[in-house]
């Protein structure tokens, strides 16, 4: 109920949003190029990389204008494609050609400039945004409508192998901080004529753009409108992350759990799509959210589906149960070394307490002091250049860890027991979930010290439940483990052979359900 209340507060805030505060004020343009270009130097307060250029159409007395921002433009575009054809233009059609305001702009729309991205607006607020957008706008004295160029050419950062993705195998290429370039990654691995992009606006100053991707005709449709619904409602002056995006679209902001997922991966996107899914790309950021989301998901990795099953299968089992470890190995060490030392074999037992003999601090306060140095030396390598991260992270931790076992202040049980589950958190997938292990690896350790193994029995219940109640865009996030999709268990904790995953998940409810025509197949 306390969950539910706080969520219902924020869906109520979102729809009572003012709808004139969404709605931007509309200033029209003068028909005299002077004015224009004074209000937007206005506008902008005349900064030093806002060019302004007034020209004289040939041997005419055509005067017109053009105005963009230095290092968002392509120079090259802006000399050659239209001061060049303008002034050629005007140069054979000599003085026959007198037309003016409106006539004179919309022939060099549609006659002289020959521009792919072009378009007349006639309200300050879309010139500027064109202008600040990196187009140019082109001024014509005696009309209030300006054309607006396509003219963006600012860096952008090549291609590149993902760094929070590594595999040994698959492809190296990853998004980048241009939306135009990541939709054109995605496009070239999903060809298919369903494949469709919306495009949104978000942030009340920054603008920015957010697309929306999935296959029409394999996705539910309601999925894309609840998307829609969600993302109509962001009310933001800047997102300059797609983070952003997805606190202000997930079901229970309450949850330790992450309830979308993310990647730099084009080909996870790609075949996140395939399977009825939805991406979500924003405009400066590499990472691209996919919706829905599962627990099982957060476990698989693309290089599962690039080897062959049987390893592919191992290495997911090994996943489970370094969750697991992740999770509990600490509280499991704290119950039985405080509350339950029946349940340890004798010979372990004795092992166990001769290790402990002299160590002045209980199991708990012991195992808190080992885990709290272990993820301050973690925070501490990301922080850092990465040549000095990697040397504190690997010297830290042992110097430490070696320096406590000398002067008696832990045990080396208890070291060996922390290095484990730093691995196991390790080999996440996900980056999101591991820290959700993180969080939860300290609460279970306070129960275990209170209540022992009862108590670790006890919070694995609770999180049960949470997560069985836990929705990722309205889809059970605990599916297809519960509710349970049988079918779709081939490819959860085991990744059944190619030939025999002919079927989309049934989780989502896409609406094409056959991922392959298994005619003549081995497949059952």
């Amino acid at each position: 109920m306390f969950f539910k209340y706080f969520n219902n507060q924020r869906k109520q805030q979102n729809n009572q949003l003012n709808q004139s505060e969404q709605e931007d004020f509309k200033v029209q343009l003068f028909r005299t190029i002077d004015e224009n270009i004074e209000n937007i130097k206005k506008l902008y307060d005349s900064p030093d990389d806002l060019i302004t250029r007034k020209f004289t159409i040939g041997n005419t007395n055509q005067e017109c204008a053009i105005i963009y921002i230095a290092g968002l433009t392509n120079k090259t575009v802006i000399d050659n494609r239209i001061m060049q054809s303008i002034q050629i233009e005007s140069v054979e059609s000599g003085k026959n050609v007198e037309v003016k305001g409106d006539a004179l702009l919309n022939t060099l729309h549609e006659k002289v400039l020959h521009s792919s991205v072009s378009k007349v607006v006639n309200n300050l607020d879309e010139v500027s945004l064109a202008i600040l957008s990196g187009d140019t706008a082109l001024f014509v004295n005696g009309t209030d409508k300006v054309l607006i160029l396509g003219t963006k050419g600012w860096e952008n950062r090549s291609i590149e192998e993902p760094i929070s993705e590594g595999l040994i195998r698959g492809p190296r290429e990853g998004f980048i901080e241009n939306i135009r370039t990541n939709t054109v990654l995605v496009r070239r691995r999903v060809r298919d004529s369903n494949l469709r992009f919306k495009a949104y606006q978000v942030g009340r100053r920054s603008k920015k753009q957010l697309v929306v991707s999935y296959i029409e005709g394999i996705v539910n449709p309601d999925l894309v409108k609840e998307l829609n619904r969600r993302l109509e409602s962001i009310d933001l002056d800047d997102a300059p992350e797609s983070g952003y995006i997805e606190q202000w679209i997930e079901d229970d902001f309450l949850s330790p759990f992450p309830q979308l997922s993310h990647t730099e991966r084009p080909d996870k996107v790609a075949s996140a799509l395939d399977q009825g899914k939805i991406a979500i790309l924003l405009d400066g950021t590499p990472f691209v959210l996919i919706a829905p989301m599962t627990f099982g998901n957060t476990l698989q990795s693309p290089e599962d589906y690039y080897e062959r099953w049987i390893v592919s299968s191992l290495i997911r089992y090994l996943r489970y149960v370094a969750a697991f470890i992740a999770v509990f190995l600490p509280s499991l060490y704290i119950a039985l070394v405080s509350f339950h030392p029946g349940m340890i074999p004798s010979k372990l037992a004795f092992s166990l307490a001769a290790t402990r003999e002299g160590v002045p601090f209980p199991a708990l306060i012991e195992a808190l002091l080992m885990e709290a140095t272990m993820e301050l030396l973690r925070e501490a390598g990301i922080r850092l250049p990465k040549p000095i991260g990697q040397t504190i992270g690997i010297v830290g931790g042992l110097v430490i860890g070696e320096a406590a076992v000398r002067a008696g202040i832990v045990s080396p049980v208890m070291v060996i027991i922390v290095a484990l589950t730093a691995i196991a958190s390790f080999s996440m997938p996900s980056y999101g979930m591991a820290l959700s292990f993180r969080m939860l690896r300290f609460g279970f350790m306070l129960i275990a010290s209170v209540l022992g193994l009862y108590g670790i029995i006890l919070g694995y219940i609770a999180l049960n439940i949470h997560l069985v109640n836990l929705k990722s865009l309205g889809v059970p996030y605990s599916a297809p483990f519960a509710p349970s999709f049988y079918g779709d268990w081939k490819d959860l904790v085991i990744r059944a052979p190619i030939t025999m995953l002919t079927k989309r998940p049934k989780y989502t409810q896409t609406g094409d359900t056959e991922r392959m025509d298994n005619k003549g197949g081995n497949s059952t």
